[in-house]
């Protein structure tokens, strides 16, 4: 298939490229990685406010922009290219997602207008362990009177510690896999609710673990049916990916992008070590890499947009789960593989802290582990090409 950015998308590349070079350079980045909250507050309103960001593919009777996924790809690639520390992942991808595809009328107005204005940010808590599949949802949600009381605690839970809004997946007791999954709208401030920041080896960021000590919830913060959120759950899982992949083909972009302005600086036998053939080649594997995790990363966020779109194609939409673990994998590996050549191409600098392509190492690694490794997802995808998934 043929490719292109509109006039608008491309609009959209370039205002963000710039106006990110300028409020994400390696100084605010760094400043940020020392903070808790883990970002500058300051910054995260000029995103709302004057970019309008957050609202960017949240429907318009909700206060949105009312544009799609493409659009937010293409968003998540630069922020991924600046190492950007916001909230706006968990917010975008985890917790937006979750309210357009399971809540009610009620919900969506309750908490997307906040989400698109930026005073409300928000985060997805699933996982129990260390996992990411429908069997490492160990929290419990029991029917008590006309609501549910929750007990359990989640782990690796992006900006859990400072989010607003969470979203939580909890099951009945004694139920197993996929059955017996729900999800449930709740305000992170509740007094039954303990937030830990968990240092991590990504200083650019943060994950928290929770705690839920029986915490009771009414009828209005369950999101969907009662037992049955898995299938909502693994889509927006899903999404996830695909917005993770995106961050990690910009992040992927910018260490090539660094390798080789370095190799053009760095002199040796009186030229530029960017002249020698060897170091040629390996920034050429770097660049291949780069354009076919791009590839991959455009076409599932096509996909994705069909999901989202009360009006999409459902051929199309049916491929999620192959478009977005296919995705994964290659993103995955591509950025990680690009930031480990950085540091080699950098030389005896490249893993100082002084210079930035361990920031990026860091990055790499800890979002490829992040939502299953490449190794996971292809066996995903094996399955599904073997028949023994539907």
């Amino acid at each position: 298939m043929e490719f292109a950015f509109s006039d608008e998308q491309e609009m959209i590349r370039a205002s963000a490229e710039g106006f990110l070079a300028n409020v994400s350079d390696c100084a605010a980045v760094r400043a940020a990685m020392v903070t808790e909250q883990g970002y500058d507050s300051e910054l995260w309103q000029r995103l709302c406010s004057e970019m309008y960001w957050p609202a960017i593919h949240i429907p318009e009777a909700f206060g949105g922009l009312g544009l799609g996924f493409v659009e937010l790809t293409i968003l998540l690639e630069q922020m991924g290219r600046r190492l950007l520390c916001s909230p706006f992942f968990a917010t975008a991808c985890m917790a937006t997602p979750a309210l357009l595809l399971a809540g009610n009328e009620a919900q969506k107005n309750a908490w997307l207008p906040g989400i698109a204005d930026g005073s409300v940010t928000a985060t997805l808590a699933f996982t129990g362990g260390n996992g990411w599949s429908a069997e490492d949802v160990h929290a419990t949600a029991i029917a008590e009177g006309e609501g549910y009381v929750l007990n359990g605690t989640f782990s690796h839970v992006i900006d859990g510690h400072s989010a607003d809004l969470l979203i939580i997946a909890a099951r009945t007791p004694g139920s197993t896999g996929e059955a017996g999954i729900s999800l449930f709208a709740v305000d992170a401030t509740h007094a039954a609710i303990e937030r830990q920041w968990l240092p991590t080896m990504d200083q650019t960021r943060r994950l928290a673990r929770i705690q839920l000590d029986g915490l009771y919830l009414g009828a209005d913060a369950l999101l969907g049916e009662f037992g049955a959120g898995w299938p909502d759950l693994e889509r927006v899982l899903q999404l996830a990916c695909i917005g993770l992949a995106a961050e990690q083909t910009g992040g992927a972009q910018q260490v090539l992008d660094l390798s080789v302005a370095y190799m053009q600086e760095r002199q040796q036998f009186g030229r530029p070590i960017a002249s020698f053939q060897a170091l040629k080649h390996r920034a050429a594997d770097m660049m291949l890499q780069v354009e076919c995790a791009r590839s991959a990363s455009y076409y599932a966020a096509c996909v994705a947009q069909e999901v989202l779109d009360p009006q999409g194609d459902g051929q199309v939409a049916a491929e999620l789960p192959l478009a977005s673990a296919l995705a994964k994998a290659q993103c995955s590996e591509t950025y990680f593989h690009c930031a480990a050549e950085s540091i080699q191409l950098h030389g005896g600098v490249g893993f100082t802290w002084e210079y930035d392509p361990h920031l990026y190492f860091k990055r790499a690694r800890a979002s490829e582990s992040f939502l299953g490794a490449p190794a996971w997802h292809r066996e995903r995808i094996a399955s599904v090409i073997l028949g023994e998934q539907p």
